[in-house]
């Protein structure tokens, strides 16, 4: 069955985009068909990609439909792109931002509006073991839009303390928006980003973080500062084993994407054995 996974937060460049993006690559990469959605007009996560394409596998993206207009069509399928193996995207272009005009003008209510996005998405999850979705770090429609399509949230928390209170928000609007619509989703952790590796300001907010949501829900992996993983953003993302770098960069990965299955077994068992 399909893991619809949002990562997010309401501080912006705390690294939703990033890991995003990295953990779609990791799960492609290991065989499991993987699609990420990228529900922000800014495009970030499909620049990216579309970076990987161009310079490291010399393949132009197919940009024939963006994301909004195969939404406003009501068929995503037309939208989709082979990144590589296993990995499809949803491209994101300026005009999603005419996307909440769309809701606003053809839907009255909240609930019609939240839950559109969601439909559009069930006609063609099944054809994957996990889809990623990509939002913007503001409490609007592609927020609500994405939470409501998910099963799991990662919540992304750079050590810092405007991303500690931008994650409790967050954690809050997520329970609020299940409890309004009785949704059944569920928080798979707060994925820790460092600010500066083995710095004091890291170590404080962590601390702080597992005192605020629990230390449990905490993953155990976290994300180091990695001069190769901003590179990616200008080169792409390279898979090079035999360079040090790289293998370091998705070595990190690997592991957070079997805390993520391991979280979502343990989730699943808890809901099995409740009810």
């Amino acid at each position: 069955m399909c893991k619809v996974i949002t990562t997010g937060n309401f501080k912006g460049g705390v690294g939703k985009t990033t890991n995003a993006v990295m953990l779609a690559y990791t799960f492609a990469k290991q065989g499991k068909k993987t699609l990420l959605v990228d529900l922000d007009p800014q495009a970030n996560a499909t620049d990216l990609l579309f970076n990987t394409m161009k310079k490291v596998y010399s393949i132009e993206p197919e940009f024939k439909r963006t994301l909004a207009m195969a939404l406003i069509d009501a068929n995503l399928q037309s939208a989709l792109i082979n990144v590589l193996p296993n990995l499809d995207l949803l491209p994101s272009y300026e005009d999603l931002q005419t996307y909440e005009k769309f809701l606003f003008r053809n839907f009255e209510d909240d609930f019609s509006q939240d839950t559109y996005f969601a439909k559009q998405l069930s006609t063609i999850k099944e054809n994957y073991d996990y889809i990623f979705i990509d939002v913007p770090p503001q409490l609007n429609k592609f927020a609500d839009s994405a939470l409501v399509a998910s099963d799991y949230v990662m919540v992304i928390l750079q050590t810092q303390e405007r991303s500690l209170k931008g994650a409790q928000k967050y954690v809050e609007h997520v329970f609020s928006l299940a409890d309004d619509y009785n949704l059944p989703l569920e928080i798979i952790g707060a994925l820790p980003v460092l600010m500066q590796n083995g710095n004091e300001i890291d170590k404080d907010i962590l601390q702080e973080a597992e005192e605020i949501f629990g230390k449990a829900n905490v993953f155990s992996n976290i994300i180091k500062q990695m001069a190769r993983l901003k590179r990616f953003d200008r080169t792409g993302i390279t898979y090079n084993l035999k360079d040090v770098h790289d293998k370091n960069v998705h070595t990190v990965y690997q592991n957070i994407a079997g805390e993520v299955e391991k979280r979502i077994e343990i989730l699943e068992g808890m809901t099995t054995v409740n009810g």
